[in-house]
């Protein structure tokens, strides 16, 4: 195990890697629940996309670890559900068997990018400044999510975003957050994951011994649900690539595309898994993980598969290696038959976690040049566009866009290469068609 996963070359244990997993897991497992609650809206059946959800998520995690060797989680993506849903479902007026098609032949144009290699040439076209930027941006991001998960911060009409109200579960989330915080200070092994379960137990007595009037947060509903095949193979290939389609497909693309890569990079950026190039590790064998399980996902019935940012609380938990994706890979898999069980951990437990993820994805900002305003505001553009619109896809294309038109305004054309212009054409049709 050490001489396939380089666990000592990367300075890893098994148990940390394993922590690390069951990190990650509780910090994603969230998707088995709420990507059949998005899709499901189409008319697929509940439990056949959760069916689906963990076949995706269990085999790509799996892959991700053994072939690329990437401590990174795969699975079906937020904002990629909601476009299957809203914008191709119910916007286009399709059929989800439709959608599943696009889908399918999505992770085919994937792939063959892959495999010839254009995916991490684009890669190498993002500049370092920017990928610093992208870095911190989720870093921002999974904050951002972690304290609207736990209602810390609310939608506001007059400013967007307000603070919470203080309520026995925002108490209890920010009770969690500083246990987790000292724990983590003091380098104690597994602090996250400890973290997770002490959040979980104070919790449990929200609607019973104190808080009385509001929502339980942690319930029994049951230990065993069957799975639900009935999605497999229900895609319509044929009609999926009818002219009306294509577009679908070409955002499916695109989207997923600069998701995962920006998650690569800005993790790799943050964990300082780099190659000699200081490239992200594997990248390529990564690239076509994601691929393979955005074919996956149309074939089984969910929305495409994609590099999870949620990765990150795995990997400040300690882990470096493929050993990380596969246990958390694995973890998946019973809940094939135990779903209810995610029930257990509620949302404000894992919130902690991601809150303090962001201080560690936010470390490569000090790479920036800050003076150099040609560097810098292209990186700023990047870095607060991304939990601003809610969309990694967002920060990076425009922060490739300002990045090119700032370089040609003052005379640096030799810091544009030709597949950074190439890109920003696509993104420029991809705004347009968008």
């Amino acid at each position: 195990m050490d001489s396939y996963f380089g666990l000592k070359k990367n300075g890893s244990t098994v148990s940390t890697e394993v922590i690390a997993g069951i990190s990650s897991f509780l910090a994603t497992s969230y998707i088995i629940i709420v990507n059949p609650s998005v899709l499901s809206q189409t008319g697929m059946p509940f439990t056949g996309v959760l069916t689906a959800t963990v076949i995706v998520s269990f085999f790509s995690s799996v892959m991700m670890g053994l072939y690329a060797r990437n401590p990174i989680l795969v699975a079906p993506g937020m904002g990629l559900n909601a476009f299957f849903t809203f914008s191709v479902v119910f916007g286009l007026n399709v059929s989800w068997q439709v959608a599943l098609g696009a889908v399918f032949w999505s992770g085919i144009v994937f792939f063959l990018l892959s495999v010839f290699n254009i995916r991490t040439h684009i890669v190498k076209a993002i500049p370092r400044p920017l990928r610093y930027a992208v870095s911190a941006g989720i870093g921002l991001f999974i904050t951002m999510i972690g304290l609207s998960n736990a209602k810390f911060i609310v939608p506001n009409p007059a400013t967007l975003v307000s603070l919470g109200p203080i309520t026995p579960a925002l108490l209890t989330f920010v009770a969690g957050l500083f246990v987790t915080a000292i724990l983590v200070m003091r380098n104690v092994k597994g602090g996250i994951l400890l973290g997770i379960f002490f959040t979980t137990l104070a919790a449990y007595p929200i609607g019973r011994l104190w808080g009385v009037g509001t929502d339980v947060l942690i319930s029994w509903k049951g230990l065993f649900a069957a799975p639900d095949f009935s999605l497999l193979f229900q895609l319509d290939l044929v009609n999926s690539l009818s002219w009306a389609v294509l577009p679908v497909i070409f955002a499916f693309v695109f989207t997923d595309m600069f998701d995962s890569l920006s998650t690569f990079v800005g993790i790799a950026e943050a964990a300082n898994l780099l190659d000699k190039q200081g490239e992200p590790l594997n990248i390529k064998r990564s690239l076509l993980t994601d691929a393979v399980s955005t074919t996956l996902a149309g074939l089984v019935g969910s929305s495409p598969g994609t590099a999870y940012i949620e990765s990150a609380v795995g990997v400040e938990a300690g882990g470096r290696t493929g050993l990380t994706a596969v246990v958390a890979g694995l973890l998946f898999l019973p809940f094939l038959f135990l779903a209810p069980l995610l029930s257990i951990v509620p949302g404000i437990a894992t919130a902690p976690a991601l809150v303090l993820v962001g201080v560690f994805m936010i470390r490569p900002v000090v790479k920036i040049d800050w003076m150099k305003l040609d560097d810098a505001i292209p990186c700023f553009i990047a870095m607060v566009l991304i939990p601003f619109t809610y969309s990694i896809t967002h920060g990076i294309t425009w922060g490739f866009l300002s990045w090119t038109i700032l370089k040609f305004a003052s005379g640096k054309k030799e810091e544009i290469s030709p597949a950074l212009l190439i890109i920003d054409i696509f993104i420029i049709l991809a705004l347009v068609i968008g």
